[in-house]
């Protein structure tokens, strides 16, 4: 295999991942390999953290060496930058882990996340795709994309990852309409049991939904008691402030 040729392939499989957690087998199949052949590339792109397999799967998907070089392509201008010292006030101020994501079709594209001093925190999902309707950042695009689109995506079945996962269009279009009147979305062991998370939205210069700010932590500190609306509330400032922030560059 020649050094070019490798590129190719290297790009071919991280082009196969875009869009979102597939397995060894599905990966050959997509960019026309042996099977044995995808696994070495895989192999190799993981050791460099441009791939990393999902925890407790086979499946891979892009891993964050790859988010943090296509945030640095404009750095003035990247919605990470500018949302990034945003992120690192939020998360001091609430006392969990605070995020940012894109969207990308249905699926949530997680692009940074700022931590804590606490012992025990919620991993990193940074480079991570989930689908919107599982994720409380999900939930925000969902609440503001078309109508139409949104009956695309609950025409099909949908993935259950808890008990508490909402995979029923009535129940769905229900958390919509509650996230479109209070403008964020919180959920509760819905992705993952243990975790709460609430997401609110960041607008553009044209007023569109470009983004998601978040906080989530482990349920049984997060939210405290009574505290959900005072955390709601500094997310939406968040959301705001990146807003604003993003609308004088643009």
């Amino acid at each position: 295999m020649s050094r070019v040729q490798s590129i190719e392939r290297a790009f071919a499989v991280l082009g196969a991942l875009g869009d979102g957690p597939i397995g060894v087998t599905e990966v050959a199949a997509r960019v026309d390999l042996p099977k044995s052949t995808a696994a070495r590339m895989l192999a190799s792109l993981a050791r460099e953290g441009a791939v990393e397999q999902v925890p407790g799967g086979t499946r891979y998907r892009l891993g964050a060496k790859i988010v943090s070089l296509a945030a640095g392509v404009v750095p003035t201008r990247s919605i990470v930058a500018l949302a990034h010292p945003v992120l690192v006030e939020l998360a001091s101020t609430v006392g969990e882990a605070a995020g940012l994501s894109v969207a990308d079709g249905f699926v949530v594209h997680y692009v940074d996340q700022v931590d804590t001093t606490h012992q025990v925190l919620v991993r990193d999902w940074t480079g991570t795709r989930l689908p919107m309707h599982a994720v409380s950042s999900g939930q925000v695009f969902l609440a503001h994309m078309a109508p139409l689109a949104v009956d695309r995506l609950l025409a099909n079945p949908l993935e259950r990852f808890t008990p508490r996962t909402l995979v029923e269009a009535a129940a769905i279009q229900e958390r919509l309409r509650r996230v479109q009147v209070d403008g964020y979305a919180w959920t509760s062991d819905e992705f993952a049991e243990g975790i709460n998370a609430v997401a609110a939205p960041i607008t553009d210069a044209a007023g569109e939904v470009s983004a998601a700010v978040h906080v989530h932590g482990p349920s049984y500190r997060f939210p405290q008691a009574g505290a959900e609306s005072t955390v709601a509330r500094r997310v939406l400032a968040a959301a705001s402030r990146i807003s604003a922030r993003l609308r004088q560059v643009s």
